[in-house]
C-alpha cells in the first residue's frame, strides 16, 4: 500500500499573502487543524494551529485589544508558516509516511509528485483510517486469533485451505509476530463463528478468540 492509497487529494490551502485571520477562518470552515501554503502549485510552507497560536501576542502584553487586532491584521501567512516541510511521494510506502511522522515527530505529509507538485496530503488520522481498513474492522465478519509456534511454516497456507475447503473467505489476515510465538489475526466473511472456531480447533489450531464484529459502515 502506497501513500496515495490513503492521502486527502482534495486540497484546502493557504496563499503566502492571506491574512492569519483568513488562514483560521479557512480551517475553521473545514474543519482542519493545518493548511499547506503554496505558489504556483508548489508547497513553501505549513501553517497550524500551533503556529498561529505562536504567533498571537501573550495575554500579559501591554498592547491594547486594538493594537492587537492591528498587528495580526497586517500579519500574513508567509510571516510564521514554517518553512522547512517535511514531505513526501504518493508512491513511497504507508509504513514510510508513518516512519517519517515517527521519526520527525509531526502529524501530516504534504505529498508532492516529482516535480515538487503538491498533489495530497496525508495526516495521522489518515493513518488511522489506513489501520483500520487493514485490519478489516469496518467490513464485519468473524475475527479470529491463533497462536502459532514460531517455528511452523506454511501456516498461513494450511490455514486459508482449510477455511476454502469449508466455503469461508477470508477478508484480511494480520501477522503479530512475539518473542515465542505469532498470532495471527483472521477476519472471515461469516457469521457462523462458532462453526468456524469448531473447525479450526480440530484442526488442532490454538483459537484464543473467536468473536463476531458487526458491520460499521
Amino acid at each position: 500500500m502506497s501513500v496515495s492509497d490513503f492521502m486527502t487529494k482534495n486540497l484546502v490551502v493557504a496563499q503566502p499573502e492571506m491574512k492569519i485571520f483568513d488562514a483560521v477562518d479557512l480551517m475553521k470552515k473545514n474543519n482542519i487543524h493545518r493548511l499547506p501554503v503554496v505558489k504556483n502549485e508548489r508547497i513553501i510552507g505549513l501553517i497550524t494551529e500551533g503556529t498561529i497560536q505562536s504567533a498571537m501576542p501573550s495575554k500579559a502584553t501591554s498592547l491594547s485589544v486594538y493594537e492587537v487586532n492591528y498587528l495580526l491584521n497586517k500579519t500574513t501567512v508567509a510571516d510564521i508558516m514554517v518553512k522547512e516541510v517535511q514531505t513526501i511521494e504518493p508512491v513511497a510506502s504507508l509504513e514510510d509516511g508513518i516512519f517519517k511522522m515517527r521519526q520527525n515527530n509531526i502529524g501530516v505529509l504534504p505529498v508532492v509528485d516529482g516535480n515538487e507538485m503538491l498533489v495530497g496530503i496525508i495526516t495521522n488520522n489518515d493513518i488511522f483510517d489506513a489501520f483500520l481498513k487493514i485490519t478489516g474492522y469496518n467490513d464485519g465478519g468473524t475475527r479470529v486469533q491463533l497462536r502459532i509456534p514460531e517455528d511452523h511454516k506454511g501456516i498461513l497456507a494450511d490455514i486459508t485451505k482449510l477455511l476454502a475447503d469449508n466455503d469461508f473467505s477470508i477478508l484480511t489476515v494480520v501477522v503479530n509476530r512475539k518473542e515465542l510465538e505469532t498470532v495471527i489475526e483472521l477476519q472471515i466473511e461469516s457469521r457462523e463463528t462458532n462453526q468456524i472456531e469448531k473447525i479450526l480447533k480440530e484442526a488442532n489450531y490454538d483459537v484464543f478468540e473467536a468473536v463476531f464484529m458487526s458491520k460499521k459502515v
